[in-house]
C-alpha cells in the first residue's frame, strides 16, 4: 500500500504541477546572481521549498554513464583528459562492440538504474559513427532501459537519425558562461554548443545540458551559467553540475579547489531557475563528504551516476552509494 501510494503521489506531482511563465525564461543575469548571493539558508530553504512542489524529496534517479570510445579527442578542452592536446594517462580506444555495451546495460539495469548513457570523445561523429552508435541504442532500448549519448556536436541529420533509433535524451554541456568559455576551449565557439541544443530539441529528442564549477571561475560567472541554462528556450530535462575532477596534465590541473558550500549554491539555483528539470549530481562526487552530498539533495539534486567510472574519471562504488541513500531515507528510481 506504501509503495501504490508513493508511486501515485510521484504521478500526481508530475502531471499536475508545470512550469509558469514566472519559472522559464524570465530570468536576467542580475536575478540569477540575486539568488546564489542569498544567505545560506535562505537559498536552501527556497529551494527546497520549489523542489517539494515538484518532485518527491526523496527521491533520487539512477543513470549509468559508459565511455564507448575512449581518448583522441582533437578538442583542447582544458579540463578533459581525453583531449589529445594534453599528456595524460588516458589512452586512445575504438568504439565498444555492440555485446560488451549490452552487458554493461544489464549491468546497470540489475543494479537499479533507469537510464543508460553512452559517451564517445568525438569532436563531432561521422556518419559510420551515427551508423555504430544506432545499433547501440536499439540495444540498450531492447533492455527496457532510457538511452542517452553524449559525442559531441551533432548536426540536424545526425539528430534525427539518433531520434529514430529511439535515443530519449542527449547531453551536451554548455561548460561555463559564455564570457568565460575561451578562457577553456579554444576549437569551437559557444554558438556551436547551442546549436547542436538546437539540433536535438528540433529532432524531438529530450535535452541533458548543464556545466562544471571549480575551473577559477568567479561566483558571477557561474550565475551566467546557470542564467544560460535556464533561459533556453525549454530549458533542459536533465541538468548535470559538475565539480572540475582535476586530472594530471591537463591545463586546469592545480586550480583552486572550489568550497563546497559554493558547489551546494549552485545545485540551489539550478533547481530553483528549472524547477522541472532533474538536476544531477554529476562528476566530482567521489571527493566530496556524505554531508555536502546530503546538502546537495536537500537543494535539490535529485539524480546522480553510479558505477566506477565517469567516462575516464572515478565515481564512488555502489556499495557507498547505497548506504548513503538509505541513512538518508531516499529511494531510487
Amino acid at each position: 500500500m506504501h509503495t501504490q501510494q508513493t508511486q501515485e503521489r510521484q504521478v500526481q506531482l508530475r502531471t499536475t504541477k508545470t512550469p509558469t511563465p514566472e519559472t522559464r525564461g524570465v530570468w536576467t543575469p542580475a536575478k540569477v546572481l540575486e539568488l546564489i548571493n542569498l544567505p545560506f539558508n535562505d537559498l536552501l530553504f527556497k529551494a527546497q521549498k520549489i523542489h517539494r512542489e515538484h518532485f518527491n524529496p526523496n527521491e533520487v534517479q539512477l543513470s549509468t554513464l559508459l565511455s564507448i570510445k575512449t581518448g583522441g579527442c582533437p578538442e583542447d578542452c582544458a579540463y578533459c583528459p581525453q583531449s589529445s592536446h594534453y599528456e595524460t594517462e588516458v589512452e586512445a580506444s575504438k568504439i565498444m562492440d555492440v555485446e560488451d555495451v549490452r552487458l554493461a546495460a544489464l549491468e546497470a539495469k540489475k543494479n537499479g538504474a533507469s537510464r543508460f548513457c553512452m559517451g564517445a570523445a568525438w569532436r563531432e561523429p561521422k556518419d559510420r559513427d551515427i551508423e555504430k552508435v544506432t545499433e547501440l541504442i536499439k540495444v540498450v532500448k531492447e533492455l527496457g532501459l532510457e538511452a542517452c549519448c553524449t559525442l559531441g556536436m551533432l548536426s540536424a541529420q545526425h539528430a534525427q537519425s539518433l531520434k529514430q533509433a529511439g535515443l530519449d535524451y542527449y547531453n551536451h554541456n554548455l561548460d561555463t558562461s559564455p564570457e568565460s568559455y575561451s578562457d577553456i576551449i579554444t576549437t569551437r565557439v559557444y554558438q556551436e554548443r547551442l546549436d547542436t541544443l538546437d539540433n536535438v530539441r528540433n529532432a524531438g529528442v529530450n535535452v541533458c545540458s548543464g556545466g562544471i564549477v571549480g575551473m577559477g571561475e568567479s561566483r558571477q560567472e557561474r550565475a551566467a551559467l546557470l542564467h544560460q541554462l535556464a533561459n533556453l528556450d525549454p530549458y533542459p530535462e536533465s541538468v548535470p553540475i559538475n565539480n572540475l575532477v582535476q586530472v594530471e596534465g591537463t591545463p586546469l590541473y592545480g586550480t583552486k579547489e572550489l568550497d563546497p558550500l559554493e558547489f551546494v549554491r549552485t545545485i540551489a539555483v539550478a533547481r530553483i531557475t528549472m524547477p522541472t528539470a532533474r538536476v544531477r549530481l554529476s562528476a566530482g562526487r567521489q571527493n566530496m563528504s556524505e554531508a555536502v552530498q546530503a546538502l546537495c539533495f536537500m537543494a535539490g539534486a535529485n539524480s546522480i551516476f553510479y558505477g566506477d567510472k565517469l567516462l575516464t574519471t572515478g565515481n564512488p562504488d555502489w556499495e557507498r552509494d547505497q548506504a548513503l541513500l538509505t541513512k538518508l531515507g531516499i529511494q531510487t528510481s
